[in-house]
């Protein structure tokens, strides 16, 4: 056994042995989370970018390896962090023996690739979002960390989920507030590319990218600076992400996703701008059919990106918010974003009084996750229910692309009316690369 692995059964040992007494942690646990003997040895999988901003947020532990493609901002996180070992390539990187712990910031295309490989040796790992590229790499996800939960813990990279709005919101729903829901209204005004063709033109590539490695599973095409830099660059082109809706939908469809218990749809159905080979449409919409689940009732779950809008209710103009969501239920209506919230119609909720808070004040996203590498204890935003919040996302891809509706069988992974979703629910992956490796 691993002097990795010791230390970290002795954390997550100590708090359960603690909880099966009915005590609290012992006081000498949480100083030795402080002391440097405690601390995580982290890798940072993309360290430029959001990369950079997530190795900030956990650089209280010690953050023991990095790795991007691109030297130039490999080269700027080893100077934030010169006791690290360099990588270009991750999977070398996961070969380091000292590890507890990664952060997956790449492309959308690698998450899954890089969290599963981390996974399989025994590392927790927080992943941005969205945690996938595909329908089948997200159920992977999940399926890896359910056979792992007992030794690692995962989170996705959703911090609107930590927020008191986004708390009290599940609140008011899961209260009553405004009865049974029946349907909800989710968007944002982020619109795809005006020209979607790929470009014809080649450039050299920069000395200090490495494009084979950045490409990883994709199939491979030149480079063009049209692909990079930003997950808004690159996200909309379909070999390497999934346009606003596997972007912003994985906060924004999480807040109903949350407050009604949602799983797996029946039928999803899409339509949007003009379909393009290469690239997200301008715009797009989506209907995801839920059943009943338990005593909450079947509902609709609508999204639209772009210049769409659900219709607006009485005396609020949605084309002035920018992103949203709007539950609509027996009793009344309820209107957020990350920020904020209001009951309508206003004059009926004016003397309302919210319940009492009960979902408990969130110690930070990136503080849960270590915390919970180093005790055991559970994160909310896990891979089991981020995996199937962005499995249920990128059916609404799929459902686009394939030009269809879907009827969605979970157990088989397939929509059973519509064979040719089935390479858009698991794509091709470029040879010399694999997903459970």
């Amino acid at each position: 056994m691993s002097m990795k692995t010791t230390r970290r059964e002795l954390l997550w040992n100590t708090v359960r042995w603690g909880a099966v007494a009915g005590l609290t942690a012992p006081a000498g646990l949480a100083a030795a989370r402080e002391s440097p003997s405690a601390r995580l040895n982290i890798g940072i999988i993309g360290a430029g970018g959001r990369g950079a901003a997530n190795a900030q947020e956990v650089a209280r532990e010690n953050i023991a390896a990095l790795c991007d493609v691109d030297a130039q901002r490999l080269a700027q996180a080893a100077a934030q962090y010169p006791q690290a070992r360099q990588y270009a390539d991750w999977r070398k990187l996961l070969d380091q023996k000292d590890l507890d712990a990664v952060v997956v910031s790449t492309a959308d295309h690698t998450h899954a690739f890089a969290s599963v490989w981390a996974m399989n040796r025994g590392l927790s790992v927080y992943c941005e979002k969205p945690l996938a590229h595909s329908v089948y790499e997200a159920r992977v996800m999940q399926e890896k960390y359910l056979a792992n939960k007992d030794r690692l813990a995962t989170q996705m990279g959703t911090q609107m989920h930590a927020t008191d709005n986004y708390r009290r919101v599940v609140e008011l729903i899961q209260s009553g507030a405004i009865g049974p829901v029946r349907e909800v209204h989710v968007w944002c005004g982020r619109k795809g590319l005006a020209d979607g063709a790929r470009p014809p033109d080649e450039h050299p590539v920069p000395a200090h990218l490495d494009w084979d490695l950045w490409l990883g599973p994709a199939p491979f095409r030149p480079y063009h600076p049209s692909y990079l830099p930003g997950c808004m660059t690159w996200e909309q082109w379909w070999d390497f992400g999934n346009g606003c809706l596997g972007d912003m939908g994985s906060h924004l469809i999480d807040l109903p996703f949350w407050a009604l218990a949602l799983r797996d749809p029946l039928t999803v159905s899409a339509a949007g701008a003009p379909l393009r080979a290469e690239t997200y449409p301008e715009w797009l919409t989506v209907c995801w059919e839920h059943p009943a689940r338990g005593s909450l009732s079947p509902l609709k779950l609508y999204w639209y990106d772009g210049v769409k809008r659900p219709e607006s209710p009485p005396g609020h103009d949605l084309n002035q918010w920018g992103i949203g969501v709007l539950f609509i239920g027996d009793a009344g209506m309820l209107l957020a974003d990350y920020d904020r919230w209001i009951l309508l119609p206003e004059a009926k909720f004016k003397d309302f009084q919210p319940p009492q808070p009960r979902i408990p004040q969130s110690p930070g996203h990136y503080q849960e996750w270590l915390h919970a590498a180093k005790t055991g204890a559970d994160t909310l935003c896990n891979f089991d229910y981020s995996g199937k919040l962005i499995e249920h996302n990128l059916l609404g891809v799929v459902a686009f692309r394939a030009q269809s509706q879907l009827a969605w069988d979970p157990a088989s992974l397939t929509a059973t009316n519509c064979p040719p979703a089935a390479s858009l629910i698991r794509r091709e992956v470029r040879a010399g690369w694999t997903l459970d490796g």
